[in-house]
């Protein structure tokens, strides 16, 4: 990927379409626009333009405009939108006059990348804008909407200006103890190092949150045989996802289906029936429903009112278990199921399904932990924050204010790990703009 290049790339989706959109970013830009459509449209107005080979003067398409000079673009380089017409004859035409202007197509990602490198998004704004285009769910949008406008960067650059603070003030007490730095400045830094890592330990402590809302929650129905696990999945399907028969042992693999519970994605599985079976295919079902509901973020326990609770889902129980008490048509269900009040269903006519998808997305959302508030979303802010909680940490213990010092610079550089930024400019900023050494 060469800065240099001029690149295009294919913006809407691919297949037949009214309208089809292509991206133009790179320093040519102007000159390879100008030979397309004659001259260019005025900063950041639609301009309808008729479109021509550079070569051959053929009319490939009347098509809508949009110049962006640089630094204002996506990119932070000259760039432009394409608006043409959504045949694939028009698209592969208007493709080869770019290419015979001298862009190329933009490989995967590139232009995000760009904009990276020229210091128009930072990486968890990058990682955001991915988060947006993939959002099933209206928390997922709100939650990539969040990253992607700045939101954990604003909080980890808030973190590195103090880390840069402290390291420049442990660095100043150092190099210039002659020249009038405060006695209690290695104290001071120690202090606000611990403050600074129980903070980042603090925002560490989120059960995950972030990362299970964009990549889904996994639930899991258990329950003995023909208690109605397959009616209960078609019913909070809407469809008919799961093979529904009276015979014991139907469902022997896990059969899954894609529900958005409350705004957070859910990947809510049908598993076989528990019981001792001699069947080895059975078996294997039961052995993967029982790893399945160990598994789960959320696990809906159903037992059947008209029969007795069986021993091996009672054994699957633990605390945040939905306890679901099916076949209400058929007989009133028990007070307490293992020690926990039953939801009241009918799988078979509706019968307390409402109540059911309502408490299930109270505890989606619940362990999604949906708050107005920017997470974590990703294992590698969750590694490089906990490299700096360790450094931060490792500069308290540190016997000699030089060892202080390296910890501190580690922390640093792991927090900017996160964005993409950091360097030493910023903490020669700070010692010499706070202490105005050699005025």
């Amino acid at each position: 990927m060469r800065l240099s290049d001029t690149i295009f790339a294919l913006a809407s989706g691919a297949g037949r379409a009214a309208i089809s959109l292509l991206r133009l970013s790179g320093p040519d830009s102007a000159l390879v626009l100008t030979r397309l459509a004659g001259r260019l449209p005025r900063p950041r107005q639609a301009s309808l333009r008729r479109l021509r080979h550079p070569e051959t003067g053929e009319l490939l398409d009347e098509a809508l405009l949009l110049w962006f000079p640089a630094p204002r673009s996506y990119t932070g380089e000259d760039s432009a939108e394409l608006h043409l017409h959504g045949g694939r004859a028009v698209l592969e035409g208007v493709s080869a006059a770019l290419l015979a202007c001298g862009a190329r197509p933009a490989e995967p990602g590139e232009f995000t990348r760009r904009a990276f490198l020229n210091g128009r998004l930072d990486l968890t704004a990058a990682e955001g804008i991915a988060d947006l285009i993939d959002a099933e769910t209206a928390a997922q949008r709100r939650q990539a909407l969040r990253q992607a406008g700045g939101a954990l960067a604003a909080r980890y650059a808030g973190w590195g200006e103090r880390l840069t603070r402290l390291l420049a003030h442990q660095e100043a007490s150092i190099e210039f103890a002659e020249d009038g730095i405060p006695n209690d400045l290695d104290d001071e830094v120690r202090q606000g190092a611990a403050t600074l890592a129980a903070e980042i330990a603090a925002h560490l402590a989120d059960g995950g949150r972030g990362e299970r809302l964009r990549e889904g929650l996994w639930a899991a129905i258990i329950g003995a045989p023909n208690a109605g696990k397959s009616s209960l999945l078609n019913a909070l399907a809407g469809r008919e996802a799961a093979i529904v028969s009276a015979r014991a042992g139907t469902t022997r693999d896990v059969v899954e289906v894609r529900l958005d519970l409350g705004g957070v994605p859910v990947l809510l599985a049908d598993t076989a029936g528990l019981r001792d079976t001699p069947d080895e295919i059975e078996a294997e079902g039961v052995r993967r429903a029982r790893r399945r509901a160990e598994e789960a973020d959320l696990v809906i326990a159903l037992f059947a009112a008209d029969a007795a609770p069986d021993a091996e889902t009672l054994a699957l129980l633990r605390p945040g278990t939905v306890v679901v008490a099916n076949k209400v048509d058929l007989a009133a269900p028990p007070a307490s199921i293992g020690g926990i009040a039953p939801i009241a269903l009918s799988a078979r006519d509706g019968t307390g399904l409402d109540a059911l998808r309502s408490l299930l997305e109270r505890e989606a959302q619940s362990r999604a932990g949906l708050s107005e508030e920017a997470s974590l979303t990703r294992p590698r802010h969750r590694a490089a924050l906990g490299e700096a909680v360790d450094w931060l940490e490792e500069a308290q213990r540190a016997p000699l204010p030089e060892l202080a010092a390296e910890s501190l610079r580690a922390a640093l550089r792991s927090l900017g790990r996160l964005t993409g930024r950091v360097g030493v400019e910023q903490v020669l900023d700070v010692v010499f703009g706070d202490f105005c050494i050699g005025k």
